[in-house]
């Protein structure tokens, strides 16, 4: 098994943290990965993007031109990395933010209302990990307990009574994820 994913959006969506738990996840599974953040002035309101690599086999390099999974949570990100998910694979969107759907006919389309359900779950940081369990829903790469392990590494220890919170936010997400 061997998973080439891009996560891509806006900066302040949790497109970097959601691919460090993933990372994390992958790690706790006993599994290789990389992961390699893009970002800089774009952090705040500009478009950044992640790509993790999540592996039973060594990884040769974390430079990807191609996808197997496309993570999309705006606009521009879908312009930019929806003719970079190879064909037979997988794109998955967030219906809030994006204004043209996918149009691709060779690769799996999913979209999951996952801002909507952050706000109606009174808690928008949940997003990210509302996304998180549509994808693990679609593509089981790593088990729940290893992200819940994950987001213990990688949230400050202030932050750890949200970890129920985020676990609700994962299940959720494996159920309003639908195929277009």
């Amino acid at each position: 098994m061997k998973e080439e994913i891009i996560i891509a959006g806006f900066g302040g969506q949790g497109v970097l943290s959601m691919g460090k738990i993933l990372a994390y996840s992958g790690l706790m599974d006993g599994k290789e990965v990389t992961w390699m953040p893009a970002y800089g002035p774009e952090q705040r309101g500009g478009t950044a993007n992640v790509t993790v690599i999540v592996s039973d086999e060594k990884i040769s390099s974390p430079i990807l031109s191609t996808y197997d999974i496309a993570i999309i949570l705006n606009q521009p990100s879908l312009e930019k990395f929806e003719s970079k998910v190879k064909p037979g694979g997988i794109l998955i969107y967030d219906g809030y933010g994006i204004i043209n759907p996918p149009t691709r006919k060779d690769i799996g389309v999913y979209c999951i209302d996952a801002m909507d359900e952050a706000t109606e779950m009174k808690n928008t940081k949940a997003f990210n990990m509302i996304v998180l369990g549509g994808l693990l829903k679609i593509k089981p790469m790593v088990a729940i307990e290893s992200v819940l392990k994950g987001l213990k590494k990688t949230l400050p220890v202030r932050h750890h009574h949200l970890i129920p919170m985020n676990e609700q936010a994962i299940i959720r997400g494996g159920e309003i994820i639908r195929k277009q």
